[in-house]
């Protein structure tokens, strides 16, 4: 992610700015020579914060003082971003009710901590060819045994080797 660079004191084009003043009060719209005598007077910068505007947005401060708020900005949001993975678990048709419940308190972990479940059914030999409502039962029967509560995301689909279905965790509940 390339950050462009801002513009500042010479370096701003436009003919006049909206200014704001370093105690966040607004200067209104003025023209660039006089936001820039006024920056120089007070012994700060003249940043241009938001070219795109009409007309553009400068601010009067202290250039190192508002880079370095910019960082922390942007160090707080990478912080506060939460990465979600989708987990995959494979179940056979002949998979048994032991290991069915061990694979259904995976799949409760991984949704109470926010990621994604794809559950695959494989499917092998004469199975393939065996009944869809049968398919289907043997996938709602680990679908059954998980405690935490879902949603389902993707709607169970034949896959090339059985069939797969995604959940994730209800968010909003109250």
């Amino acid at each position: 992610m390339k950050q462009e660079r801002l513009r500042i004191n010479n370096q701003i084009k436009s003919a006049e700015l909206r200014v704001l003043d370093d105690e966040g009060g607004n200067l209104g719209v003025i023209t660039s020579r006089e936001a820039l005598k006024i920056a120089q007077d007070r012994g700060l910068d003249l940043i241009e914060i938001s070219p795109a505007a009409r007309p553009p947005v400068a601010k009067i401060t202290d250039y190192g003082k508002f880079q370095y708020e910019q960082k922390k900005k942007a160090k707080a949001a990478k912080a506060n971003t939460k990465i979600t993975e989708t987990k995959v678990v494979q179940v056979k048709i002949g998979t048994g009710e032991h290991d069915l419940n061990l694979k259904a308190n995976n799949v409760s972990k991984w949704l109470k901590e926010g990621h994604r479940v794809k559950i695959d059914l494989y499917l092998v030999g004469r199975a393939k060819y065996s009944d869809e409502s049968f398919k289907k039962e043997r996938l709602e029967r680990i679908l059954k045994l998980i405690s935490e509560e879902y949603k389902v995301a993707d709607e169970p689909k034949r896959s090339p080797k059985g069939f797969t279905v995604v959940i994730e965790k209800v968010h909003g509940k109250k």
